[in-house]
């Protein structure tokens, strides 16, 4: 019997060393092969396996794979893909090239491009091709869709005080800005909403303390575009939830299948994404599958967070085929996630596609008054927006406004970590609804002012105290950055010009004003995420201007990436300053990132400098 028990023990020690063995890890550097810097965010997958994972901030990455090796996959949008033989070495640095670009003989043009024999690389065209001799090109057409925007201008203090506006979370348009410049192209000006690329970014705003969802916090310094102006920064901080303490979650996936999903930066891209999620599923959490093409359908009935493998087999089954009607799948995500309503919890539709729907309702009007009627059944709804060429940003940016819901761009696999891991409770989880900001000045400090971004978020004044107008959310842990700029009382600017006296009004300001050391007035409404009645915040911002230097590394960074983004738009307002300028304010607001978004903002605008933009 003491000579079984040793040799079982002997086989358990051989068979847990061979397990050891079965198992090795390469790691390694990716970086562009024509000046050697590091890659961020380059996705790296061991082939044929879900073994994924991305580099860090200084692009070095760890995966692990079998023993016996395989094929490493180096992918990252604009760059070509890599297939690299693992061989029996640990350390693999990658050099990746970019790709090879043609001029865009019109705007609505893009070519498809591949090497010979090779599969389908897509991508949009801008600058004069290199090389065409090893490439066939396919002409297509452009139809990407975005909706118009006109920059906000500086408004009288004196005649028009308030200033009113819807928040915004949403950070599609940075990723899908970063999308056109990984590809060697200018984004078009509409598709840079400056906010939402301010947004993009995590603040260091203090946590709540006073019972309320969020923190204010407000400071105000020269622009650094123009220093005879002022920068005021508004920022709140939503209250961070511990993913133990989340409400359960009623999740129903809403995966678009039609044809024009059939790339690889789109139902690949959407599968290898939803399978973050799945891995931050709890067991009290539920997910149902809803997919839809020429028709809609329920590929999978609600399923425990805990049966994971059961909704990654749902999951992997998906192919691309068909016409898209958008709508229908709507509807039944809706009455899916309604019949498995969860008082108590987190009901939510996540909508997966490119946004060209073309089957029942497909015009921005008609998805707008679908969602408006869907949403009153208090489930939210997320947007992830996949795919290049037919993408349409502004249906997807008006589903999740009207649907309470919030709007990413997912261009590669550490966007979707981002979104889906890093972010999940702030994407996932509203603490506040229905959130408005109005800004009042005081003419005796202000001469004018301008909100810079929020064009299409802005509101009338009078919406501010009306409950039924419906506004942005919050999500837990979310930060909200907004920006004014403002022309000091008695400063002459090319930007301002004070129009005559009223002939049958008398507009004067309050002679105890002047005595006052108050800027402005902000207040704040916001609905908790069960409740239709609004609540109210006050907060005054006094002129106490600090020099640019001194201010936080908050201001210092939000003023940087909005600069950046009125370059991008050829703001009238941006004077003289450059991309340069841009990564010298950047630089030294770049704090401790440990995820390395903004090195990578820095590096991108570098790239930027050097190059001739728009004439």
């Amino acid at each position: 019997m003491k000579t079984k028990i040793i040799l079982l023990s002997a086989l358990a020690l051989v068979s847990l060393a061979f397990n050891r063995q079965g198992q090795r890890t390469i790691t390694g550097i990716v970086t562009l092969a024509d000046d050697g810097t590091a890659i961020p965010g380059v996705q790296v997958q061991l082939k044929g396996t879900r073994t994924i994972t991305v580099t860090n901030h200084s692009g070095w990455y760890s995966i692990s794979i079998p023993d016996a090796g395989g094929v490493l996959v180096f992918s990252y949008t604009g760059l070509k893909t890599r297939e690299i033989k693992t061989g029996t070495g640990n350390r693999i640095d990658v050099a990746m090239e970019r790709h090879v670009v043609a001029r865009q003989d019109t705007e609505r043009q893009k070519i498809t491009t591949r090497p010979r024999g090779a599969a389908n690389t897509e991508f949009m065209m801008s600058e004069p091709a290199l090389s065409f001799a090893d490439y066939e090109y396919e002409t297509q057409w452009n139809t990407e869709e975005y909706d118009g925007i006109t920059e906000n201008i500086f408004h009288d203090a004196l005649r028009n005080p308030l200033s009113t506006f819807s928040i915004d979370v949403d950070a599609a348009s940075y990723s899908n800005v970063r999308r056109f410049l990984n590809y060697g192209q200018l984004p078009p000006k509409d598709a840079v909403r400056i906010e939402e690329l301010v947004n993009y970014f995590v603040y260091q705003y203090p946590q709540p303390a006073d019972g309320h969802p969020f923190s204010i916090t407000t400071e105000v310094s020269e622009a650094p575009w123009n220093p005879k102006h002022k920068l005021v920064h508004i920022g709140l901080q939503g209250v961070k939830l511990p993913t133990e303490n989340l409400p359960p979650s009623n999740l129903v996936f809403l995966i678009d299948v039609s044809g024009s999903m059939n790339e690889p930066n789109k139902l690949p891209l959407v599968k290898a994404s939803l399978h973050l999620l799945i891995n931050e599923l709890r067991p009290h959490d539920r997910v149902a599958m809803v997919v839809y093409a020429g028709a809609a359908g329920l590929v999978l009935e609600p399923t425990p967070g805990n049966e994971k493998e059961k909704i990654r087999k749902a999951l992997d089954q998906l192919e691309a085929g068909g016409s898209t009607a958008g709508g229908q799948g709507l509807r039944l995500a809706y009455a899916t996630a309604k019949r498995y309503f969860n008082p108590n919890g987190n009901n939510r539709v996540i909508l997966a596609t490119d946004g060209d729907f073309n089957v029942g309702e497909s015009s921005n009007a008609a998805m707008e008054r679908l969602i408006e009627n869907e949403r009153q059944s208090g489930v939210f709804l997320t947007v992830l927006g996949f795919g290049m060429g037919n993408y349409k940003d502004s249906k997807m940016e008006i589903l999740a406004n009207k649907g309470n819901g919030n709007y990413a761009y997912i261009d590669n696999i550490s966007e979707a970590r981002k979104v889906l891991v890093n972010e999940f409770g702030g994407t996932l989880f509203t603490i506040a609804k229905d959130v408005k900001l109005q800004v009042e000045f005081n003419p005796a400090k202000v001469a004018a002012y301008r909100l810079i971004g929020y064009e299409n978020r802005l509101l009338k004044n009078e919406d501010f105290n009306n409950d039924r107008k419906d506004a942005g959310d919050l999500g837990s842990g979310h930060t909200v950055t907004a920006l004014y700029e403002i022309i000091p009382a008695g400063t002459d600017s090319e930007f301002f010009q004070p129009v005559d006296e009223l002939k049958y009004q008398n507009i004067k300001v309050n002679p105890r004003t002047t005595q006052s050391n108050e800027l402005m007035t902000v207040k704040f409404r916001y609905k908790k995420p069960n409740e239709e009645t609004s609540r109210l915040l006050v907060h005054t911002l006094t002129d106490r201007e600090i020099p640019l230097h001194k201010t936080s590394d908050n201001f210092r960074w939000a003023a940087a990436v909005a600069a950046f983004g009125m370059l991008l738009r050829e703001s009238e307002y941006i004077g003289r300053f450059t991309f340069q300028d841009v990564v010298a304010l950047a630089e030294g607001a770049r704090g401790t990132d440990e995820e390395g978004y903004r090195s990578e903002f820095i590096k991108m605008t570098r790239t930027l400098s050097g190059l001739s933009v728009r004439k």
